[in-house]
């Protein structure tokens, strides 16, 4: 129990000061209470979890190109920190994006592990 509110504790400051992506991924695995896993969150990204939309639909299927958003057209700077380094880099607009995102894919906010497994890939590509 004080290991659970010890992580959430460093999560919700990381949260508030996060400077970088690193430091995101260090928070959501914290909160999750396991190491994420590059492989899954790749595949997460991919899937369609049951929904018309996936996160490719709007990103595109490679992150390190710009998308479009599947029903304003608007575009959408690359997701991969590599290609756009401001990307993962301002904890409350990462947890706004990932809250009206993972509504739209999955009908549901994203658990911290989903999170963090997909940011864990998103540093992985270059």
């Amino acid at each position: 129990m004080l290991q659970k509110i010890f992580s959430l504790l460093l999560f919700a400051s990381l949260y508030a000061v996060a400077a970088t992506p690193a430091e995101l991924l260090a928070g959501y695995t914290a909160q999750a209470g396991q190491p994420a896993q590059v492989a899954r969150g790749e595949a997460f990204f991919k899937a369609s979890h049951g929904q018309t939309w996936q996160c490719a639909s709007c990103h595109g299927q490679s992150p390190m190109s710009g998308g479009r958003h599947a029903s304003t057209d608007k575009a959408i700077e690359p997701l991969a920190p590599a290609a756009n380094p401001k990307r993962f880099t301002d904890g409350a607009k990462v947890e706004k994006w990932f809250r009206r995102n993972c509504k739209d894919v999955l009908s549901r906010e994203c658990s911290a592990a989903e999170k963090a497994d997909v940011l864990a890939w998103l540093i992985t590509l270059r």
